[in-house]
């Protein structure tokens, strides 16, 4: 995307500066828009051309059958999809009774621009008609990140040259008709026009449309509100159908006059709720709307942001695309958590249909992060709606014979969605980043009612299905066999260490929990002798070593297996997956992801710095990223193991996933886990910023690129402004009581007001190591 000559570099928007038809359906994923709970692609205002039209709602799916040629017991039996939802944002446009169509007529000028400060999608055109009459747009679009459920369009039309007989046609649209998916036909004949009609209106400039889903049962209300201004002579008329609501605005303008409308747009859904109390619910929204208008919409929208940024912002001196794209993924991570209250934040956030809407354990361990130390309270609700799952969860746990809680691979509302099993079954991993995450939110925040009263459930019940899971050997050593952890080509492994590491601080965290709150753990049925054996089993649990090559293995055995041929391998056949059998990635030394690697970042005490350094050597030369999980977190390690040039090259394959397309796929929406893994490449790779216990640490170490790396963060309260060159650490308490940092081990008081600085000790570089052939990252 941003090498087409169409995008610019720019540290606080994205810049289209031509409508270039190739690259549509990428940029409808790069300009959309969301609040975690509404969704609006970045299609053109007139609905076509387009790549894929998308309104989505956090939460509305659809189920379908899930495909298997042989079935077997525990195989979620139907799967779940985002649909798209009644389209609000569509103005289609009649210039003298001619279709406003970019694809006819002369396109003179077309620029879009997504404005990261003030969070909008601004558009200016300069269009003729094939019958020669020019004419003008502006449009301005915003997804509220104040009121939950609102979307607005500002649309602005003006002749250039002539009178013109203008028609605007705002329209709510049911069951869109979308592009031909390759998908099962299964699942597609059960997608196609999933909304069910209950109820159309339309009157005076108010527009509604209820419908509900055929298979999911779940009510989805859209309606539409408008300003019109123009011409005395203007006028305007309303109807609706069971899949249609239109208001039309018609009017003749002279050169110098403009027709504008002001559209506000409400969105609700609910599995419960009546129709009646549905059309109550988006009415009433648009009236709150309404009465600020859109000058007090884009205000509200501006103050929100400059707050966000304030406590967010990440400045990079050195290299201007990758200081456009960690701002970039800020605002889509925010976007895609903000408001989400309770309701999962998918893989792709609101932004497209991939993955069919899922959320992973991408959410967890990629974009809670970063959301905990930015905007803490959208993990709270991403964490409560973990604890809102827990019944699907345990009854998980129940069919595959274990305790406690199975939390599922990917899903939308709660039960797994997956119908590959040794993800959908053994990535038993999931749990364990749950607990992590709630015990980083607890620890950044201090907030001991989540902790009782979220915390404490989610902690018993993922402790109980490790100790289930797992079995004490005849030595008394605990070993978790026949799991699937991050790195998906060494799937049903024993003893996969991230997987070992993570249940230990899972194990641990429960039972200190359950010494914290005794009342609390006694109603969930857990006591001194249940967290006695979770402490028994994180002490005795197997962590693989190989003490001939002196390095951890991935798995028990890993390091034994036959290399891959990666001298055999073609550049063209990657991802691997597409090209080979599973059979034989599974019994070779080939890594997808970063597995080791992410565990020496999500349990670094675990690890030396040598043995960092020597895993690291080792596991880079077989991991093959084909996913866009891994590259973020290399970043991080090879800055801890003095690799700062690879850091840096692997840092910008992060940022630039999505603005360069570089997995192809950006059109299905945006990799948000990949643009939260920028800040994190950043701040705790090259700023080596680490949370120890109530406390934070920094190391920083920055590459020659950079002359400058400065960051913004909130932790127990308080506003932290950090900001390092190549010789200098200097520490700001923006806001907030006195705090104790470290700075390479050195303990630094802060008070607010009244920076700190110290030396940055000098670097240590060490030379790369290899990466398999043709997955080199980029060289900046």
């Amino acid at each position: 995307m941003i090498t087409h000559r169409s995008y610019a570099v720019e540290p606080w928007t994205v810049r289209e500066t031509e409508l270039s038809l190739d690259v549509l359906a990428q940029s409808e994923s790069v300009f959309a828009l969301s609040n975690g709970h509404v969704g609006w692609r970045g299609n053109l205002d007139e609905g076509e051309p387009h790549g894929l039209p998308g309104s989505y709602l956090n939460g509305v799916y659809e189920v379908h059958p899930l495909p298997y040629a042989e079935a077997g017991y525990g195989y979620p039996e139907s799967g779940q999809t985002v649909i798209n939802v009644t389209n609000g944002k569509v103005l289609r446009l009649l210039v003298n009774d001619e279709p406003f169509d970019l694809r006819y007529g002369r396109l003179h000028s077309h620029e879009r621009v997504l404005d990261l400060r003030r969070g909008v999608l601004e558009r200016t055109c300069d269009w003729s008609s094939p019958a020669g009459t020019r004419v003008r747009v502006r449009s301005t679009r915003m997804i509220s990140l104040t009121q939950r459920s609102i979307g607005a369009v500002a649309y602005e039309v003006e002749p250039v040259d002539c009178h013109v007989r203008i028609v605007v046609q705002s329209e709510l649209v049911a069951n869109e008709q979308l592009p031909e998916a390759d998908r099962d036909p299964r699942a597609a004949l059960a997608l196609q026009s999933p909304l069910e009609p209950e109820e159309d209106f339309a009157s005076g400039h108010r527009l509604r449309l209820v419908h509900r889903t055929r298979n999911s049962g779940l009510r989805v209300a859209v309606a539409a509100d408008h300003v019109v201004s123009g011409p005395e002579d203007t006028t305007t008329s309303s109807e609706s159908h069971p899949d249609l609501a239109r208001l039309t605005v018609a009017s003749v303008l002279e050169p110098g006059q403009t027709l504008r409308v002001e559209k506000l747009v409400a969105h609700g859904w609910s599995g419960t709720r009546s129709l009646p109390a549905m059309s109550d619910q988006v009415d009433a929204a648009l009236a709150a709307a309404a009465h600020d208008g859109w000058v007090g919409l884009a205000e509200q929208q501006r103050a929100y942001l400059d707050d966000f940024w304030a406590r967010a912002d990440v400045e990079v001196d050195g290299d201007e695309e990758i200081q456009q794209a960690v701002r970039f993924g800020l605002f889509h991570v925010l976007q895609a958590g903000a408001r989400a209250e309770e309701r999962a934040i998918p893989a792709k956030g609101l932004t497209g249909s991939g993955y069919d809407g899922h959320a992973f354990w991408d959410t967890e361990m990629f974009v809670l992060p970063v959301l905990t130390y930015t905007a803490p309270d959208a993990v709270a609700e991403a964490l409560r709606w973990r604890q809102n799952t827990l019944p699907a969860a345990r009854e998980r746990a129940a069919q595959l014979g274990l305790r406690g809680a199975a939390f599922p691979w990917r899903t939308i509302e709660g039960e797994e969605g997956s119908a590959y099993w040794p993800a959908g079954t053994a990535a038993f991993h999931v749990n364990a980043d749950i607990a992590h995450a709630l015990v980083r939110y607890v620890a950044a925040t201090g907030d001991e009612d989540f902790a009782r009263d979220t915390g404490l459930e989610l902690l018993v019940e993922t402790a109980r299905l490790w100790r289930s899971l797992g079995h004490h050997d005849h030595r008394g050593t605990f070993h978790i066999d026949g799991v699937t952890g991050p790195d998906e080509y060494s799937a049903i492994a024993d003893d996969n260490i991230y997987t070992n590491l993570m249940a230990r601080a899972n194990l641990l965290a429960a039972a200190d929990a359950v010494e914290r709150y005794p009342k609390e753990a006694e109603r969930l049925g857990a006591d001194d002798e249940e967290s006695a054996a979770w402490r028994d089993a994180a002490a005795a649990m197997h962590i693989p070593y190989n003490p001939e090559l002196r390095v951890h293995e991935q798995s028990a055995g890993f390091t034994r297996y036959q290399r891959w041929d990666f001298a055999g391998t073609r550049a063209d056949q990657y991802p691997l997956m597409l090209h080979f059998p599973y059979f034989d990635l599974y019994r070779k030394q080939v890594v997808k992801q970063a597995d080791l690697v992410l565990a020496m970042y999500t349990c670094g005490h675990e690890f030396d710095e040598e043995h960092i350094a020597r895993n690291f050597a080792y596991y880079e030369p077989l991991t093959v990223r084909d996913s866009s999980l891994s590259a973020c977190i290399q970043a991080v390690i090879a800055v801890q193991a003095g690799h700062l040039r690879l850091a840096y090259d692997y840092t910008a394959e992060a940022a630039l996933m999505d603005l360069e397309d570089l997995e192809h796929n950006t059109r299905d929406g945006l990799h948000i886990a990949s643009l939260a893994g920028t800040w994190m490449a950043l701040v705790t790779g090259f700023g080596g910023a680490r949370r120890a216990g109530n406390t934070l640490e920094f190391s920083p170490r920055l590459p020659e690129k950079f002359s400058r790396l400065a960051f913004c963060m909130v932790f127990r309260g308080r506003r932290l402004r950090v900001e390092f060159t190549q010789q200098t650490a200097t520490y700001t308490l923006v806001s907030g009581d006195p705090l104790t940092v470290r700075h390479h081990g050195e303990a630094v008081e802060l008070r607010p007001g009244a920076p700190v600085s110290h030396p940055v000790p000098p670097q240590k570089h060490l030379p790369a190591p290899e990466q398999p052939p043709h997955r080199r990252p980029n060289a900046r």
